[in-house]
């Protein structure tokens, strides 16, 4: 609802046809269209059915979903990339990043806030309650708590064990950024990382309004004060109204080199459907990085409801949650296998 701001399937043959005539001018003069929500990796099921009781209502509003989607994977203690049991930073401390863009493409974002269990929220109160687009740090908390959000301690005691084993192995050291990305990926365990990935969640509702959000703890043991690119408009998300939306997960820094969501959203625009739009992104992340391990994955929803998805390496899911099919999840094509993928 206005602030006071002022898959589908992953076939061929279901893209052909209808892609090949769509234009961003035929999308926005189309009728209301059917909710559709999609997120990254396993626990976007659960971010999903959290999403669809707000989106199933006619009146429900695409950003009211958006942030109860993503607060369900926020609170869940069990998941160690998000929020509340997120892995802290190289000093014990857990930080959070976070952004939302609504159908009017205004963005809000947070980033290294502490003590703050639902840091998308607050994110989108930066938008509709602030001037500016970016509050970090201490100002983003201080910011939070004008707003009435309680602080309360995030740090669980396992990850609090699991950082005080990491430390005593690395009593001066922060790990190498591309090898700690891969090092664990497992794609059966929730969330489908060991070491970290975002909850990137993309939704269009009843009325055809677009939005999305990214909300994560960062990678596991990162430097103080290193920010991914989950906050950073055009990185971890972007969103364009007459367009699409795109988000995107994995090692930050490579994906903040090329703008990923913004070339997700970019190739959509001159004509590419949803998944050839994030395998440019993938590809441009490929080509541009430092290390031959590098994760990255790509999510789309393109304004007429058509969705794609995918990754740099193998292990990378989205959840889709339409009224056709119910919520699934659905493996991402790639371009290379993971390390020790059969």
């Amino acid at each position: 609802m206005p602030n006071r701001r002022t898959f589908l399937k992953l076939s061929a043959a279901s893209a052909a046809a209808p892609l090949l005539n769509w234009s961003p001018a035929a999308s926005s003069a189309s009728p209301a269209r059917r909710p559709v929500v999609v997120s990254t990796w396993n626990f976007g099921e659960a971010a999903n059915e959290a999403a669809w009781t707000v989106l199933q209502q006619d009146d429900g509003y695409v950003l009211d979903a958006i942030e109860k989607g993503v607060g369900r994977i926020e609170a869940d203690p069990e998941i160690h990339t998000v929020g509340r049991g997120g892995r802290p930073d190289a000093s014990g401390t857990v930080t959070l990043d976070a952004c939302v863009m609504d159908e009017q493409g205004r963005y809000g974002a947070v980033a290294a806030l502490e003590r703050i269990l639902h840091p998308a929220a607050v994110a989108r109160r930066v938008k509709d309650d602030s001037p500016h687009s970016l509050l970090v740090a201490d100002g983003a908390l201080r910011f939070a708590r004008a707003q009435g959000f309680e602080p309360q301690d995030l740090l669980t005691d396992e990850m609090d064990a699991a950082w005080r084993e990491w430390k005593e192995k690395n009593p001066d050291a922060v790990p190498d950024p591309p090898e700690a990305n891969v090092e664990a990926q497992d794609t059966t365990s929730r969330g489908g990382a060991k070491n970290h990935d975002t909850i990137g969640m993309l939704a269009l509702d009843a009325q055809g309004r677009l939005g999305g959000a990214c909300t994560t703890s960062g990678t596991a043991w990162k430097q103080p004060g290193r920010v991914g690119d989950s906050p950073l408009v055009g990185s971890g998300l972007f969103v364009d109204p007459d367009v699409g939306a795109a988000c995107a997960t994995g090692w930050g820094e490579a994906i903040m080199r090329v703008a990923g969501s913004h070339v997700v959203v970019e190739a959509m625009r001159h004509g590419k459907d949803p998944e050839a739009a994030c395998r440019e992104a993938a590809e441009r992340v490929q080509k541009r990085s430092d290390s031959d391990n590098v994760q990255a994955g790509f999510l789309a929803l393109r304004a007429d409801g058509q969705a794609g998805a995918y990754g740099v390496r193998s292990g990378f899911d989205m959840a889709i949650y339409d009224e056709a099919e119910g919520n699934r999840l659905v493996s991402a094509p790639y371009l290379v296998p993971s390390a020790g993928a059969e």
